[in-house]
């Protein structure tokens, strides 16, 4: 039977998921890339491998760790149906309820996310911001969606420097870049 010794921890992995398909989901929210890109880079990468690194985590018993990346996971493969024209164009309700019920999840992490550090406090800030601007444009607020997008690319942006400082201060076996 395998100990959690065996697992390797689920961040870097976990965090790099969600920060890269953050930037690209936010660059095309605010305009700049169509979302064939971002649709696959939220399945494979945001969706699939958040989802398994969630369950590294859970393995290893960091309960934290295993809910968001599942979550996260889950929320990807979901916005990919979402996009995907076999399950249907969401109307602008629809997405209300959507970018609500994560709202509502993010928040549990918000408030938990001081004790993982300054960098993953950060991005939960970014997030929660992040979902309440979505659920500004999908409630009808006018000329935010651009807005949205760029702080949207600013959370990922954040996750990934914090994947990129476990990473480093792993690799390097001390502290190099702060998280």
């Amino acid at each position: 039977m395998a100990t959690t010794h065996e697992w390797a921890a689920p961040t870097v992995i976990g965090l790099a998921g969600f920060a890269m398909t953050t930037m690209l989901t936010g660059l095309n929210i605010a305009g700049y890339f169509p979302g064939g890109a971002a649709l696959a880079l939220a399945f494979i990468w945001g969706g699939v491998a958040q989802f398994v690194a969630g369950w590294v985590g859970l393995r290893q018993g960091n309960i934290f760790a295993g809910t968001v990346f599942v979550g996260y996971g889950s929320f990807w493969i979901a916005l990919f149906m979402l996009g995907d024209a076999g399950v249907g164009l969401p109307t602008q309700p629809d997405m209300l309820g959507f970018w609500l019920m994560w709202t509502l999840f993010t928040f549990i992490f918000l408030i938990n996310s001081p004790k993982h550090g300054p960098g993953i406090a950060t991005t939960f800030v970014l997030l929660f911001l992040g979902f309440v601007l979505l659920d500004a444009v999908s409630a009808g607020v006018a000329n935010l969606a651009k807005a949205s997008g760029i702080e949207i690319f600013l959370t990922g942006l954040v996750a990934w420097y914090v994947a990129m400082a476990v990473e480093t201060n792993a690799n390097y076996g001390r502290k190099i870049l702060p998280a």
